[in-house]
């Protein structure tokens, strides 16, 4: 069984990031590629803007606050919350990406050896290789090389993981990305 989602991706290095926030961008970059995958008819804030809207440092950008300032960026007619890896499987079968999180350094899992130490990314898909489920990322790129999709190991990695789902609320009426702004 696996699940890919075609998205878009971006790299955190590319030339229209501000060159102080590059290093630290992954968190805006990842909210950027969801939102432009959310309304692809709609104007998406630029990178830049969504760096300091969702309030990210030279540290990276907490989960706490990348929910909450994305959450309010879009208005209550969306859902903003971290899940379990089961519900951010269940997104991706039903089309919506996910932003996932490597966090050691704050989870205080300083010993192990994990895919990232501390990056955002854009979960697009899932596979099992060998009975073993597999997590399908945008990495979103590095100096001088685009996004590619990426299969993680989550097993190894799953101590520093964190889902984060974006979905409509129960509401009924789902606004646009500009009508919130």
């Amino acid at each position: 069984m696996s699940k890919l989602i075609e998205v878009k991706g971006k790299s955190q290095y590319d030339e229209d990031i501000k060159p102080s926030y590059r290093a630290s961008a992954c968190g805006p970059v990842t909210a950027f590629v969801l939102l432009r995958h959310l309304f692809p008819t709609q104007q998406t804030p630029t990178i830049n803007d969504l760096y300091r809207q969702l309030g990210g440092t030279k540290i990276g950008l907490p989960t706490w606050r990348f929910v909450r300032r994305l959450g309010h960026l879009l208005g209550a007619d969306w859902t903003v919350k971290v899940c379990h890896v089961h519900e951010a499987i269940q997104q991706l079968d039903k089309g919506r990406p996910v932003a996932l999180k490597f966090d050691k350094w704050f989870r205080l899992k300083w010993c192990g050896r994990f895919s990232y130490d501390y990056h955002w990314v854009v979960m697009v898909g899932y596979e099992y290789v060998e009975d073993s489920l597999h997590v399908l990322v945008h990495d979103n790129g590095g100096r001088n090389r685009p996004s590619k999709v990426r299969s993680i190991p989550y097993q190894p990695n799953k101590k520093i993981l964190t889902f984060v789902k974006i979905e409509p609320s129960k509401r009924g009426n789902r606004k646009s990305l500009s009508s919130n702004q």
